[in-house]
């Protein structure tokens, strides 16, 4: 699949690169400002908060480290399955430190709301959630982000900056919403 191919599978952009680069920008800023001489842990969930979490990291003028854990609920589906699977770990110790959990999506918050669980048996200082897109549509667990990028309140399909599809399209630099044909 090439790049034209990877566009037309798309209905449309919904928020442009331009736009996701202003938002982490601000994002940064305040991440800055609220933790003002501290040093801050990004938990990064894999795959797909990687370039969000890149981009943060590089707008945040603060002592930073970065950790990954990858998680699923949802395989190649459209919904999510139900079961929390820890596919890799943390390999940091958070005791005593702030983090703040990196998510590309916050949907249900099936999996935000057992990672918040797991997280926090390990006892770190602070832990606070930074997601790019917050979708309180499809919300079915009490989760909300403490910094968000961008708020849909539609229930649409997104793909693109991080956002897969069958592990395709991570690489659009806009968010777009995916052709309904292409996921049914």
């Amino acid at each position: 699949m090439n790049n034209l191919e990877m566009h037309q599978d798309c209905e449309r952009i919904l928020i442009t690169a331009d736009q996701i680069r202003e938002r982490v920008l601000a994002l940064g800023e305040q991440i800055t400002k609220d933790y003002h001489g501290e040093e801050v842990i990004f938990v990064s969930i894999l795959n797909g908060s990687y370039i969000f979490t890149a981009d943060l990291m590089r707008a945040v003028e603060l002592p930073c480290q970065v950790d990954f854990m990858q998680v699923s609920s949802y395989g190649d589906s459209t919904c999510s399955s139900g079961t929390l699977k820890i596919k890799r770990d943390l390999n940091s110790d958070i005791t005593g430190k702030h983090i703040i959990i990196v998510e590309d999506i916050l949907d249900t918050g099936y999996t935000m709301r057992n990672l918040i669980n797991y997280l926090g048996s390990k006892n770190p200082r602070s832990m606070k959630i930074c997601t790019m897109i917050d979708k309180p549509a499809r919300r079915t667990e009490e989760v909300s982000a403490d910094y968000l990028g961008f708020v849909i309140n539609e229930d649409l399909f997104l793909v693109g900056y991080g956002l897969d599809y069958a592990q395709r399209y991570r690489n659009l630099p806009y968010v777009a919403i995916l052709k309904p044909e292409i996921y049914s």
